[in-house]
């Protein structure tokens, strides 16, 4: 559970560097603050090209922000199949999909009105 010396955009950071580490593709960052009745702050979402890519991005993320920031999801979803795993860590909620359950869900179109900031990545 995110402590409350950890800022939301320090954990952001960590997450989006462990998502990076793996080479995870397609990051945004969708901010829910201004959006009445949502469950949290932000939703990080991004994409693995395969079950296997899915699974390392999601511990990657979990393995960074437990030795930088010495912290753990709340919550975790989805590692079984590993075409949607979500990582709750209160405030920030990490979506990690594979593209074709990504394309399907749209979680980027239901939460349209969110101010939504894209990652670029050098790989």
């Amino acid at each position: 559970m995110a402590k409350e010396n950890i800022s939301a955009d320090q954990l952001i950071s960590v997450i989006i560097s462990g998502i990076e580490d793996v080479k995870g593709n397609e990051i945004s960052i969708l901010d829910l603050r201004e959006i009445e009745n949502t469950v949290c702050d932000y939703f990080i979402i991004c994409e693995g090209t395969s079950n296997t890519q899915v699974n390392a991005i999601s511990n990657s993320i979990q393995k960074k922000v437990s030795k930088v920031l010495k912290d753990h999801p709340w919550h975790v979803e989805g590692e079984d199949n590993a075409e949607w795993i979500l990582l709750d860590y209160v405030n920030v909620v990490v979506h990690v999909f594979q593209k074709h359950i990504r394309d399907y869900y749209d979680i980027e179109s239901l939460w349209g009105d969110a101010k939504t900031t894209l990652i670029e990545t050098s790989y």
